[in-house]
């Protein structure tokens, strides 16, 4: 019977570091496409792995392994691209955006910055449409008001991505229970524990900082926004509806499959009832997004998502990032630069701790909260396992630290598309996106305290560890 292959720590190092370079070096500074990055890391890991003695059946194992992982939260993602199309041509996103912008109030502006900010987010599943379009509508009023725009721009980040964070329509809360085979609802009740203190936190800070500050909002951008979503869409309280279904739903467990179905196939009743389209109209949106054609350009390009095809990216994306984290897992990789960690890790505060640095390492290094998310999540899977805990507990951690440090990172593609969009350098807003620096320090320190760290038994979960594997 043929020995099982386990490389050599030498062996791991050299596929690490050659990563590391490939993603760092070759996305960050000769912008390779992160997709082809990883297929060169995917392909010299494979090279490396049968030089060193692992067998191609091994590899192909490995391979068709990923595949059965992947395909599950792909085609959840498919199903979000065809909602969020929906949701717009529905005027659920709209009327949401809506009441966000009618809550300003010049008296307490950064405050009510993240709140609308979060509020899109969550709406669209976004951080960066919502820095794009209301967060530069935000900055505009900033100015107005002689803030600085750092502070400015960093309450947009945080309420961004709070909103993006929690938000079932986001392409980062779903991939990252899909790589910590947890589910999509556990998984974002498990980041209420972490997320709610640190918006308070957030709330809190901004309150603060805005308590010195009077003015007046120079309105006239707002009251074009407003118009615009006014005259192009028919704002019935009853567009909210597939929200509430999601958030019902939820709290009810019922499948994230049937749950997103229900919220589109909704919301595409209402786009024919209330917003006049027709049942040809739906099927394109669901395939291709809604175009928004109300002649204001930030509107316009805040609308203008959703479809199935418009998951492409990030569905293959995650396919590549799953198979090659399947491949060091299943090959050994993994294992064996787990198993210096765990040797000094001891308890789950250990773990928890090794888990959220370690994934902000690979933000760091390989400048994208995909990869850093995919591989964390593929190679600390071991380890709570070990420990017995749900998978949530890793999802949870993959969130606060790859999804919330993204922005902070100048050459992270996230706090790129920020610094473009909202005109602030990453140095100068950082200390101001306060969110993005207090989750991450919560989630450890409720590890160190026990506090909210799930065991299998402990709570109801639709998905549990296999610690026989």
């Amino acid at each position: 019977m043929q020995k099982e292959y386990r490389p050599s720590l030498a062996v791991s190092l050299i596929i690490l570091v050659f990563m590391i370079l490939c993603m760092s070096v070759g996305v960050g500074v000769f912008q390779i496409p992160i997709h082809m990055a990883l297929i060169i890391v995917g392909t010299v890991s494979v090279v490396v792995l049968m030089v060193s003695g692992a067998s191609w059946d091994s590899i192909t194992s490995a391979i068709e392994q990923g595949g059965k992982l992947a395909w599950p939260p792909l085609l959840l993602l498919y199903v979000i691209g065809m909602m969020v199309g929906i949701w717009v041509a529905s005027g659920t996103v709209p009327f949401i955006i809506y009441w966000g912008l009618k809550l300003i109030n010049p008296s307490f502006f950064l405050l009510t910055v993240v709140i609308i900010s979060a509020i899109v987010s969550i709406a669209t599943g976004s951080s960066w449409s919502t820095a794009g379009t209301v967060g530069v509508a935000m900055m505009g009023v900033g100015a107005g008001l002689d803030i600085n725009p750092a502070m400015t721009a960093g309450a947009i980040i945080s309420g961004a991505y709070m909103g993006d964070k929690m938000s079932p329509l986001s392409d980062t809360t779903n991939l990252a229970p899909a790589v910590a085979e947890a589910d999509l609802f556990d998984h974002i009740k498990a980041m209420v524990y972490t997320t709610t203190p640190g918006f308070i936190i957030t709330l809190i800070f901004f309150t603060v900082l805005g308590l010195n500050h009077s003015g007046e909002v120079d309105s006239a951008v707002l009251n074009e926004m407003l118009s615009a979503l006014e005259n192009n869409f028919n704002l019935n309280p009853i567009t909210i509806l597939p929200a509430i279904i999601i958030l019902v739903f939820s709290i009810k467990k019922v499948p994230s499959l049937i749950t997103l179905v229900v919220a589109t196939l909704t919301g595409a009743i209402i786009a024919m009832v209330l917003q006049g389209a027709d049942i040809l109209s739906i099927i394109k949106i669901m395939d291709s997004g809604y175009v928004s054609e109300t002649g204001m350009e930030d509107i316009d390009v805040l609308l203008t998502r959703g479809g199935f095809q418009s998951m492409n990216w990030t569905a293959s994306l995650a396919m590549l990032g799953i198979t090659l984290g399947a491949i060091l897992e299943k090959n050994g990789v993994l294992g064996t630069l787990l198993n210096q960690i765990l040797k000094r890790t001891s308890s789950v505060g250990g773990l928890v701790t090794a888990t959220i640095l370690g994934t902000i390492s690979l933000n760091i290094i390989t400048a994208s909260q995909y990869t850093s998310i995919v591989i964390g999540g593929r190679m600390f899977i071991p380890g709570f396992k070990k420990f017995n805990m749900l998978p949530q507990t890793l999802s949870r951690s993959l969130e606060d630290s790859g999804t919330i440090t993204s922005p902070l990172v100048p050459w992270n593609t996230c706090a790129a598309y920020m610094t473009g969009a909202l005109g602030v350098a990453t140095v100068e807003y950082m200390p101001y996106a306060i969110f993005c620096w207090v989750v991450p320090i919560i989630s450890i320190t409720f590890a160190w305290l026990n506090k909210f760290q799930w065991k299998t038994g402990d709570i109801p979960s639709k998905r549990v560890y296999d610690t026989q594997e």
